[in-house]
């Protein structure tokens, strides 16, 4: 069925959102999950900013490939995507390294992850593709950067951030003309080139990426066949559409979604604990640099039916109270305080505990007396008694995991070794 000729572009394209990496920068927050699935933002996981991006810009057909820990990220799909309707022509389709080309084959790379599943892609009928990571914190209408890919006739059209030059050089760099058309693409560059006409400022690759899905399909059969192809996008595919066809940049600043409240486009990598530490506790700011609350570009997930948050006790030294603080569903305040801190979805602080710049994530215990600051708390983590951490930097490295910048990592093993060599 051929789509009318007024049709949204993203009617006709799908996003191929790739989730398999193993986000080993998170350290122990990815020991048993993929970094798309690690919890964002009180009640959100961080592959829900992609998918809400591509569900709000209008794209109903999604595929997610997974491969390193996936168990958590293909739960939480079941449980918070499932109400895609083939019958309404969409699909939301996960896709795991399940060796369907070779048997001795997982994914090679990010492009053999599409590679892999031609056929599925071809079942959907599209005629662009989206390919998406599934590990960054951003709100963009992709519906803009498919009207300038089809506007420009590209072969690639690559979302890009706008970053100061010198600090471009820790990620892959576009030089651009003056139409925006990719003439080079460096790694890393010690000496990043600028963009046309701003010096100061170069662009930096997001990992997003447009095709037509016909002209992508022949690339990658081609790579297929490539013995010496790493079948990465940025490694392998990219520089040959930039040296042999037309791969053009877009401006993450010219589809960012922002409300009344952002100022500027808002992009982040929470890839290491400091990063993930910091967006979160961004979000207590009192205008934050992400506004979460914008119903106009809402970020989907797993909704539990989940009882209100609680606070209990107004004694002088026992009060339950949170300050500049996110506190979700489930969550108990009894006796404790709570500032500038993030408290997931069914977590406990009891009295006189105190809890400052923390993100606690999911049903964390925090038992009496305990006092926190600076620290990100796993899942499920049960703070004994008379805890003390963020105080002294030498007892913090020595049981938990403690960043150059002072951020504490705490996880129940780290405890457990803790209780067993106190015992």
């Amino acid at each position: 069925m051929q789509p009318r000729p007024n049709a949204r572009l993203s009617s006709q394209a799908m996003a191929f959102v790739l989730a398999g990496g193993r986000g080993s920068r998170l350290k122990e927050l990815t020991d048993r999950r993929a970094k798309p699935a690690v919890y964002f933002g009180g009640k959100t996981r961080i592959i829900d900013f992609a998918l809400s991006n591509a569900l709000n810009s209008g794209i109903r057909k999604m595929a997610i490939a997974t491969q390193y820990k996936a168990h958590s990220l293909i739960r939480h799909m079941q449980r918070g995507w499932g109400f895609f309707r083939a019958e309404r022509n969409e699909y939301l389709d996960i896709l795991p390294a399940s060796q369907r080309v070779d048997e001795n084959k997982w994914y090679l790379g990010t492009a053999d992850a599409v590679a892999q599943n031609i056929d599925i892609v071809d079942s959907y009928g599209v005629k662009y593709i989206v390919v998406l990571a599934g590990d960054h914190i951003y709100k963009m209408d992709y519906e803009v950067m498919l009207q300038q890919h089809v506007d420009s006739k590209a072969d690639v059209t690559i979302g890009c951030l706008t970053v100061p030059r010198m600090e471009a050089t820790a990620f892959g760099v576009m030089a651009v003309d003056a139409n925006m058309r990719i003439t080079s693409f460096l790694e890393k560059p010690a000496d990043p080139p600028s963009i046309p006409g701003d010096p100061e400022n170069a662009l930096a690759s997001m990992g997003i990426y447009i095709f037509d899905w016909a002209f992508l399909r022949d690339l990658l059969i081609r790579d297929m066949a490539d013995d010496n192809s790493s079948h990465d996008f940025g490694n392998d595919l990219i520089p040959d559409i930039v040296k042999n066809g037309k791969a053009v940049a877009h401006k993450f600043a010219d589809s960012c979604v922002k409300s009344g409240l952002e100022t500027e486009p808002y992009w982040r990598d929470v890839g290491t604990i400091d990063a993930f530490w910091q967006a979160n506790i961004d979000l207590t700011d009192f205008v934050p640099k992400l506004d979460i609350y914008d119903q106009s570009w809402p970020i989907w997930t797993y909704s539990e039916i989940l009882p209100p948050a609680k606070f209990i006790h107004d004694e002088e030294t026992r009060r339950g109270m949170a300050v500049s603080s996110l506190v979700s569903g489930d969550c108990i305040v009894s006796g404790s305080e709570v500032r500038n801190s993030l408290l997931f979805t069914g977590c406990r602080t009891h009295s006189f505990s105190t809890l400052d710049y923390v993100v606690a994530l999911p049903q964390v215990v925090v038992n009496r007396n305990a006092e926190l600051k600076n620290c990100v708390i796993d899942r499920g983590v049960i703070i004994p008694d008379g805890l003390v951490v963020g105080q002294d930097p030498e007892m913090d490295a020595k049981w938990f995991r403690r960043t150059d910048s002072g951020i504490v990592l705490i996880t129940q093993d780290m405890l457990d070794v803790r209780a067993k060599a106190l015992s």
